[in-house]
């Protein structure tokens, strides 16, 4: 069986730009896998508001992390692109993330660099390392890594918290220590895409956030660009819950779901979604 991490890299060398949805939860990777994307990304951010219904400001652990990354591997068959956060602590915790995320079975994972305990890229406040430290740190994260273990995204958080510049310039040292692509996270900005676009070579990955200028740009626009991967991290998430928020106000409002119902998807191909069919096979055949 194809490793996720060997899958992952024969997709990148394609040259194609890879569209990675962010799914909260393994639900929400099921429909991402039925959509037709080729990969899926666990964000953080949606994570903590599923599993806790908290923001993301660095409330999960990586125990959290690791079996939320653990069941989505369980219910998809593409390739899996991880937040790691920080790593979780120093270098003997970022080598037993790495070790976790592997037995997980994630393709990919990224490690940012801002101070513990990190927060969302788009939220203000960012403080980051020392540069020099997140390179170490990313250099433990490579050594560390097990035998077909995920590929490591170098992620900076520079853009949001001192601006273009010293974005670039993390990136190509995250470069130099060997990470196989980097990520300039907390992009807001059509001008700040095509910056890291001009200035930065190689694999790379943006992050599209729902909300703000850079949606004008398609997947094929950012092919061109010269970017490996595209997030869109929250557009599922933010979906859903504005989808469950108004069938909600319409049951409060009328005392029945019924005016909800289009909208809503029905109960067979919510069975189909979830794989019934195959269980009720086993339980036909040898029940």
């Amino acid at each position: 069986m194809t490793r996720p991490a060997d899958a992952l890299s024969a997709r990148l060398a394609t040259g194609r730009i890879l569209a990675a949805p962010g799914a909260p939860d393994a639900l929400a990777a099921r429909l991402v896998q039925a959509a037709g994307f080729e990969a899926v990304y666990m964000t953080g951010f949606g994570a903590t508001a599923s599993r806790l219904g908290k923001p993301d400001i660095g409330l999960l652990t990586q125990t959290e992390m690791t079996t939320h990354a653990r069941d989505m591997a369980r219910a998809v068959a593409i390739p899996i692109i991880a937040d790691a956060d920080t790593g979780y602590g120093g270098p003997a915790n970022i080598a037993r993330t790495m070790e976790e995320y592997a037995q997980a079975g994630v393709a990919a994972i990224h490690l940012e660099d801002q101070v513990a305990p990190k927060r969302c890229g788009q939220l203000a406040g960012i403080r980051l390392i020392p540069a020099e430290e997140a390179v170490r740190r990313l250099q433990c994260a490579l050594a560390a890594r097990p035998a077909g273990g995920p590929l490591v995204i170098g992620r900076t958080d520079a853009m949001p918290a001192v601006g273009a510049e010293e974005a670039i310039r993390r990136a190509k040292l995250y470069q130099d220590a060997g990470v196989d692509l980097v990520f300039v996270d907390g992009i807001k900005r059509i001008a700040e895409v095509e910056a890291v676009a001009r200035h930065v070579e190689g694999p790379k990955v943006v992050s599209i956030v729902d909300g703000n200028e850079t949606v004008a740009l398609k997947a094929a626009d950012l092919e061109q660009m010269g970017f490996s991967v595209v997030f869109y991290a929250v557009t599922a998430l933010f979906a859903a819950a504005r989808a469950m928020a108004d069938a909600l106000a319409v049951l409060k409002r009328d005392g029945t779901p019924a005016a909800a119902a289009p909208a809503l998807m029905t109960y067979a191909d919510f069975s189909a979604l979830v794989d019934l069919p195959h269980y009720q096979d086993l339980d036909h055949r040898f029940g």
